[in-house]
Formats: structure tokens, sequence, C-alpha cells
């Protein structure tokens, strides 16, 4: 008797969470299988308005909610058992504390008598993540812990959160009821002690709002009419970095018209390929006189943070900047040069609808344009029209992108090449990444998370070794029921190390490139993806058009040598320091 009151307390606080973070926005949770963490499950599986998303492996789980936390814009639940199961979260729990994704990490774990004694699969869970987690550290279920404490509990860590909370839960066995009955029905027909416990949620049972509310902090404060006039007064440049598409950053674009200033962009700007904007502006560093002329700004409005052009980082470290504005959604510290600045803690859009003034110095730089196109022809010149290669088929992707596709970029080189040599593109597609740490962990996880959450068509370009990295994560591209097309760059290896000055040829092979010799073909067919291998443009054009017209996830290597891309960089860097 007293076991499965046990079993069905268990039951009820996991049901208790789950209504309550139902209430506060959570439409998604990921779930790995495991004994210890039942509760949760059974409580997620009686929870009718959240979707449930099941996965073998932890580390792709924590990924694909991070992916489905960046396409829904609010917190994603995870349920994994106890042990390692919750340290296989650690790369993306770091990964999304550093780019502000909401995560709620739900770990079955051992009672306190269970812990450092010999106990199967009982390590120390509170606090495992480090700072990289606010932590809520329950204890076993108990009556005499009251339901309203355990709803304030959760509101307070998950109110407004914008990074990961770990709620560590400790279960005593038995974890399975005789029955998996709703909330609302073991409030009125469960065991006497039971309905007695939730008899002072009566009220917070009868409608479908947060226990507790935390109303939004208030408006930040913006620069005033005459202080934007101070600004423009001189030759300025907006920048901008890593942007959300709910951002709409084309207002910024708005901005720059207004003032008469070049806006230069990342790759990861949401900006990077319209036509209004100084979009090589990585390439362009690279030439004396483009160099020369930007040196001239002494103003600098920037958007965002963490870019991929160390040339673009070392501009803005080494101007002597009369002013220097940062646009930031909250108090982060996104300048590795650590600038003395302004930081307006606002929204894009709430900057973008201020008075902005005509410059006193307005189009001081028109001679940007030209040089951007005149780079923008070289491009076409010697990767379009030369041999096959990685920033050939990336620039290809690029101008085939419509305003509803999705263009996720993995780490390493595919996201420089599309920052060095993306074109202009007829529309904009949204662009996600994973640069908080930088990666080439859960690439193909998130990208699956992105593409359920979205459900729009896909692209997700990707490294051999990032792929090899998360094959378990190909699993996960069962699910996708919309146009999703994986492309991975095969160069037999981690060959932007080529572009790193690794003292010999010898140690790179042996210690930094790691050639495999491998292919993809097999792999696919194991998880049951359609697959074609491209070797020439015309033969990649074909098979990516066939992708597309199917709503459902395949896979394309393209094959190219080992040292194609690298040496395609140098020859393109040479020629734009020369002219």
């Amino acid at each position: 008797m007293q076991s499965q009151a046990s079993a069905d307390l268990n039951l009820l606080w996991g049901q208790l969470i789950f209504e309550e973070l139902s209430r506060l926005g959570v439409k998604h949770v990921c779930m790995a299988p495991g004994s210890r963490s039942t509760p949760l499950t059974l409580a997620a599986a009686s929870q009718t308005s959240i979707s449930r998303h099941i996965h073998f492996d932890e580390r792709g789980l924590g990924f694909m909610a991070l992916g489905l936390a960046k396409a829904s814009c609010a917190a994603v639940a995870i349920i994994t058992t106890s042990g390692t199961a919750v340290a296989n979260l650690y790369p993306a729990i770091i990964e999304a504390w550093l780019t502000h994704v909401p995560l709620i990490i739900l770990s079955g774990d051992r009672p306190p008598e269970l812990i450092d004694c010999g106990a199967n699969q009982a390590i120390t869970q509170p606090g495992i993540f480090g700072h990289y987690a606010t932590q809520v550290n329950l204890p076993t279920p108990d009556l005499a812990l009251p339901a309203s404490a355990l709803l304030t509990t959760i509101n307070q860590a998950i109110s407004q959160t914008s990074q990961p909370v770990h709620i560590n839960c400790m279960y005593r066995e038995p974890f399975y009821p005789n029955e998996l009955s709703p909330l609302t029905k073991q409030a009125k027909n469960a065991p006497i002690v039971i309905q007695q416990y939730l008899k002072p949620l009566c009220q917070w049972l009868s409608h479908q709002h947060p226990y507790s509310y935390y109303h939004p902090t208030m408006g930040a404060q913006l620069p005033s009419e005459d202080g934007l006039k101070r600004f423009a007064h001189g030759k300025g440049v907006i920048v901008v970095g890593t942007l959300s598409p709910e951002d709409n950053p084309q207002q910024i674009v708005e901005i720059a018209q207004k003032l008469a200033w070049p806006i230069v962009t990342d790759a990861q700007s949401q900006l990077r390929q319209h036509s209004g904007v100084i979009g090589n502006v990585d390439q362009l560093l690279l030439c004396p006189r483009t160099s020369k002329l930007l040196e001239q700004a002494d103003r600098v409005l920037v958007f965002g943070g963490r870019f991929i052009s160390k040339r673009l980082i070392s501009y803005l470290a080494n101007q002597p900047w009369h002013s220097h504005w940062q646009v930031l959604p909250r108090s982060n510290r996104l300048d590795p040069s650590h600038q003395s600045k302004q930081i307006w803690q606002t929204s894009v859009s709430a900057f973008c609808k201020l008075a902005w003034p005509r410059s006193s110095s307005a189009n001081w730089a028109l001679e940007l344009i030209n040089h951007n196109e005149a780079l923008a022809e070289l491009f076409i010149q010697h990767i379009d029209q030369t041999q096959f290669g990685e920033a050939q088929v990336i620039r290809w992707i690029a101008q085939q992108q419509t305003a509803d596709n999705i263009l996720f970029i993995g780490n390493s080189l595919p996201i420089r090449l599309y920052d060095m040599y993306a074109p202009i593109g007829p529309a904009l597609p949204k662009i996600y990444t994973n640069r908080g740490a930088s990666g080439i962990d859960g690439l193909i996880a998130t990208s699956a998370g992105i593409a359920i959450g979205h459900k729009s068509p896909m692209v997700m370009i990707i490294g051999d070794i990032s792929c090899l990295h998360d094959l378990n994560s190909l699993a996960l591209l069962k699910q996708i029921t919309s146009a999703y097309v994986l492309v991975v760059l095969n160069n037999d290896g981690g060959n932007i190390f080529n572009l790193l000055p690794v003292p010999t040829e010898q140690l790179r092979d042996e210690f930094y490139r790691l050639s495999h010799g491998l292919e993809f073909g097999y792999g696919a067919a194991m998880f049951g993806l359609a697959y074609r291998q491209a070797d020439d443009l015309e033969s990649f054009t074909q098979a990516y058009n066939e992708a597309m017209d199917f709503n459902c996830a395949s896979v394309i290597e393209v094959n190219v040598s080992h040292d194609q891309a690298s040496n395609q960089i140098a020859q393109i860097s040479q020629w734009v320091k020369q002219h």
C-alpha cells in the first residue's frame, strides 16, 4: 500500500511540473528512455498540450531541443534518466547558455541514500552543469512539501528565463502506478490523501494560467533625439553581427539609408545576401584601398555580436572610435577586444523606430559599393566559373534560397566560406548556426529540431568530420515531414587546418587533418535516408532539385579534394590584396 502511494506521488509531482511548464509556454519536450525518469516520462505522456520527441542518444537529444527552442522561440523541456545520460547533455547546455536559448532539463535521480554508496547508475547530479544552468534541486516527492511550493519553485526558475535551467528530480521506487490518470481526474478520483494534497490548488486547476506570473521588467532607456543627432554627426559605419530571424533585421537597412552610412554584415546577421549591404567585408578588408577608406569612419553602430571574420573583429578593435554604440537584447559582454562604448539593451525593432536623422557626412563611403561589386564579379569568375568545389556549392545553394527557406550552416569551414563568398540573393532565407561555443558536435541534431519546429524547406551544410561526430542524429531526420537536404562537404578530414600555420605538413596530416577515407552512403542507408553523391555541379544541381521536391529528409554527399577550398581561398586572397 505504501509502495503504491509512493508511485502515485512520484507521478503527481511530475504532472504538476509539466502542467505548469505548459502554462509557462513550453510546447515541446525531448525525451530519452530510462527507468529513474519514469515519473517524468509518464507525466509528459499524459500532458496533451506538449509535443513529444523521442531519441536514444542524449547528446543528440539535447541539440535537438536546442533547435526546437530556436525555431519556436520558447523554452523546450528535456527528460533524461540518471547517471551519464545527464552528462551527455553538457555540450548542448553550454551552447544554449552562451546563446541565450531556454532549455529546461528534467533529470531523474537516485534519492540521497543511494548516492556515493555503490548503487547502480548513481552519480552526483546537483550542479553537474556548473554555472551553465540555473539549479533547482527538488527533494524526493513528499506530502509534507505543499504542492503550491512546488509550483512556485518552478515558476521562479522558469519564468522569463533565457538560458538553461536544470531541475533535478530525486525519486524513490516504485515508479509505475497502476493507472495513468490526468491531473484533473487525480484531483477528483484519486485516493483521499492525494485529493487533500491538491485541494489548495482548486482555483489553479480551474483555469489555464501559471500559478505565479512574473511581469516583464520596465522598458530600456533609449537615446534621445539630440543624442541621435550628435552620434550621426560624422563618418559612421553600421556593423550587423548575429541576429535571429525574429529580430527582423531588415529594419537596420532602413536606418542605414536614413543616415546614408554603409552597413557591413556577418554571415549570421540574416542580411548577408541583402542587396543593400556591403556583404563582402571580410575580403574587402584584405584590400589596402578599401581598408584605408573604412579607416576614415570615426563612429560605429553595432547590432549584436559574435562575428565570424577575424578581419572584421580586428577592424572594430583597432579603430579609434569617437562614438561606439552597441545594441543588445540583454546585458551581455559581446566584445573580446573590450572597447569603451555605450550599450543599449533593447530590441532591434525598438532601436530602429527612433527618429534617426541624416548624417552630416552622408554617403561618405559610396566608393565601398564599387569595391563590393568588383569583388562580386571576382567571385563569379574565380568560383562560379572555375573548378567544382566547396565555395561553388555554397554559393549555388545560397542563390537558390527563398524567403520561406531555412539555411543552417555548420561550423568550421562551411560557415567561413559563406561569410567570405555568399552572393547577393533573390531573397533572404532564415539563417541558423551554432556559434556560441562554435563546436562541431550536435549540428545535425540542432538542424533537425529547427526543421521539425518550422516545417519549412531546409538545407543543412556540414563538413565530413562534423557529420561523423553527429552520425547518430541521422535517426532524427526520419521525423522531418518537410523538404530537408543534408549537404555533406566531404574533403576527407578537418581541412580548415590547411588555413592555419601548423609547422609542417607531416604534423598537419598526422595530428590535425585526420583523413578518414570514409563515405556516407551506407550511413544514410542504415538510417533509411535517400542518398546521392555529387562530383560536379551538374550532378549536384540535379540531386538538390530532386531532393527539394519531397517532404522528407535526404543526404547529398559532395566529394572534393582535401586542398581544393584552402588553395582557392589563398588564390582569391592574393588577387584581392594585389588589385
